[in-house]
C-alpha cells in the first residue's frame, strides 16, 4: 500500500480537528492552537473531507465486525447463533463532476527523470565511415593487382608519326567533346557549352534546397542529373559506334564498326 506523505497525513487531522470544533457546543472553549489548525484545514475541499470521514467509519466498521459475529457464538450453551447483519457501506463520496480518483502522492523527481540514452541516427565519421572506406581501398587495389598479373592491357603497336589513322578518334570519354566540334564552332562547342553546363551543376545545390533524400521529393535535382547524362551519353554512343572514316556518320550494321574498346 502506499505511504501518505506527512503533509497529507496532518492535513487530514486538522480536518478532524476542525469537524469536532464545529460540532462541539457553542459555549465550550476552543484550545489555543486552534488557529492555525483552522487556517489550514480550510484549505481542504469540503468533498475530500467526506472522503476521509467515509474511509474512517469503513475501517472502523471492519474490524468491529468479527468481534460482533463472535459474541453470539459463544454465549448460548447449546443454542443457535444469532445472524449479526452487517452494517451497510457508507456512500463514497464523490468530487466535481462524480471523479472518484484519490490525491497523487508527492513523487521525487528522479524517480520521473528518463535516464536512458536515445538512440540518434548519427555517427561519428571517424571511425565507422573512413574505417569502411579504407577497408575497401585495400581491396580495390588488390583486386587490380591480382588482375593486372593475369590480365595484359589491350595496347597497341607503336605509333607511326607517319601514318595517321582514319577516323582519329579521342579517347571514349573524350568523345562526346570531340562530337559536339562537328556541329559547333570550337570557341561554342570546348567553352561555351561546357562550361554552361558545369555552371549550372555548381548551381543545382543552391536552387534546390530540399534535405529530403527521397527521389520524388527532389524532381528538379533528379531531372537536371538525368538530362546531363544521357545529353553527354548519347555524344558518346554517336561518336563511339555512328563515326567511320572522315569521322564520317555511318551505320554500324552497314559500314562496320570503328571503335577500339
Amino acid at each position: 500500500m502506499t505511504e501518505i506523505p506527512e503533509h497529507l497525513r496532518k492535513r487530514a487531522e486538522e480536518a478532524r480537528a476542525k469537524a469536532a470544533k464545529s460540532e462541539a457546543p457553542a459555549d465550550t472553549p476552543a484550545p489555543a492552537d486552534d488557529a492555525p489548525q483552522s487556517e489550514a484545514a480550510s484549505k481542504i475541499p469540503a468533498h475530500l473531507l467526506e472522503r476521509s470521514k467515509a474511509a474512517k467509519s469503513k475501517k472502523a466498521g471492519g474490524a468491529v465486525e468479527p468481534a460482533a459475529a463472535a459474541e453470539p457464538a459463544m454465549a448460548g450453551g447449546g443454542g443457535v447463533a444469532t445472524a449479526v447483519a452487517a452494517a451497510p457501506a457508507a456512500p463514497v463520496a464523490t468530487g466535481p463532476g462524480g471523479h472518484t480518483q484519490r490525491l497523487l502522492t508527492v513523487v521525487k523527481s528522479g524517480s520521473i527523470q528518463d535516464v536512458k540514452a536515445v538512440p540518434q541516427d548519427k555517427v561519428h565519421t571517424w571511425p565507422h565511415l573512413l574505417v569502411v572506406e579504407f577497408v575497401c581501398c585495400l581491396f580495390v587495389l588488390a583486386f587490380i593487382l591480382i588482375f593486372s598479373v593475369f590480365v595484359n592491357a589491350p595496347l597497341l603497336e607503336l605509333a607511326n608519326f607517319n601514318e595517321t589513322p582514319n577516323p582519329s578518334k579521342a579517347p571514349w570519354y573524350f568523345l562526346g567533346l570531340q562530337e559536339l566540334l562537328t556541329m559547333f564552332h570550337p570557341q561554342v562547342a570546348g567553352v561555351t557549352i561546357p562550361g554552361m553546363g558545369m555552371f549550372l551543376l555548381i548551381l543545382a545545390p543552391y536552387i534546390d534546397r530540399n534535405p529530403s533524400m527521397k527521389p520524388e521529393d527532389r524532381k528538379f535535382a533528379i531531372s537536371l542529373q538525368t538530362v546531363h547524362l544521357m545529353y553527354w551519353a548519347v555524344l558518346t554512343m554517336i561518336g563511339s559506334f555512328f563515326r567511320g572514316p572522315g569521322f564520317n556518320f555511318i551505320f554500324p550494321w552497314n559500314d562496320g564498326l570503328f571503335f577500339e574498346f
